[in-house]
C-alpha cells in the first residue's frame, strides 16, 4: 500500500519512513504543505499521514482542499496540537483520525491500520460516470441497467481509475494500487487490462473511455452529453 507522509520535521519524517517501510508500505515524504497537496492530488495513495503545522499551506488547508476536489484518501493527522478544538476542527475539515505527538510507533501503526481498515470495510459510495454505474461494496458494474461482466482484476483496475478520474495515473500507480506490493511480473500487464476494459466499456456503450496521456499514464473520461 502507498502512503504519503507530510511532515516538515526531518527526524520524525525519517523515523516514520523507516518504520512504515519495514512494515511493508511504500512511502513518499513531502516536506511542506504545498508539496504535500501537490503529491496528494497528482498521485494515488492509500493513506496520508499529515502534520498540521507546516511551512506553506497548513494541514487543515490541505484537508479542506483535498475533500473539495473529491479526493477521499484516508487522512490520519499527526500533530503536536492537542486541544479538543484542534481535533474537532481537523475532523470537521476532512481528517479521518487524529493522533497527538509524542506517540509510540506501535500506536501510530495501529491507528493507521484502523483508518485504512475502516475505509476498506465501509467502502466509498457507488459512483456514476457517464452511463457506467460502479458499486464497490457489491463489486458490481453496470451500464443502462445491464451488468458489465468483469473479472475480479478488471473490476479492481476500473474501480481504481474511476475513483481517481480527476487525475492521470501512471502504470506504476496502477501496479502499486491494484496488484500486490511484491508483484514482480511484467509491468505491461497494465496495458493488457486497460485494453480489455476499453473493449468492454465500448461494447456496453458506457460513454466512458480510458484515455492515454502520452508519457504520463491513463485517465478515465466520460463523454459529454
Amino acid at each position: 500500500m502507498k502512503l504519503l507522509i507530510v511532515e516538515d520535521d526531518p527526524k520524525i519524517a525519517r523515523a516514520l519512513e523507516r518504520g512504515l517501510t519495514a512494515e511493508g508500505f511504500t512511502v513518499t515524504v513531502a516536506r511542506d504543505g504545498d508539496e504535500g497537496l501537490w503529491r496528494a492530488t497528482e498521485s494515488a495513495y492509500d493513506g496520508i499521514l499529515l502534520d498540521l503545522m507546516l511551512p506553506g499551506r497548513d494541514g487543515l488547508a490541505i484537508c479542506r482542499d483535498l475533500r473539495a476536489r473529491g479526493v477521499w484518501t484516508p487522512v490520519l493527522v499527526v500533530t503536536a496540537k492537542d486541544s479538543i478544538g484542534d481535533q474537532t476542527t481537523a475532523l470537521n475539515d476532512g481528517a479521518d483520525d487524529f493522533l497527538t505527538k509524542p506517540f509510540t510507533f506501535a500506536v501510530l501503526l495501529a491507528r493507521l491500520r484502523a483508518v485504512l481498515r475502516r475505509a476498506a470495510v465501509t467502502g466509498p459510495a457507488p459512483t456514476q460516470l457517464g452511463s457506467l454505474h460502479l458499486d464497490s461494496g457489491r463489486r458490481r458494474a453496470s451500464a443502462h441497467g445491464r451488468p458489465l461482466i468483469l473479472t475480479s482484476r478488471e473490476f479492481d483496475v476500473l474501480e481504481y481509475l474511476t475513483r481517481r478520474c480527476d487525475r492521470v495515473l501512471s502504470k506504476t500507480d496502477l501496479l502499486d494500487g491494484v496488484w500486490d506490493a511484491d508483484f514482480s511480473g511484467d509491468p505491461n500487464i497494465v496495458e493488457v487490462y486497460v485494453s480489455r476494459l476499453r473493449r468492454k466499456l465500448a461494447a456496453s456503450s458506457t460513454g466512458v473511455t480510458i484515455a492515454t496521456e502520452r508519457g504520463a499514464g491513463y485517465r478515465l473520461l466520460a463523454d459529454e452529453a
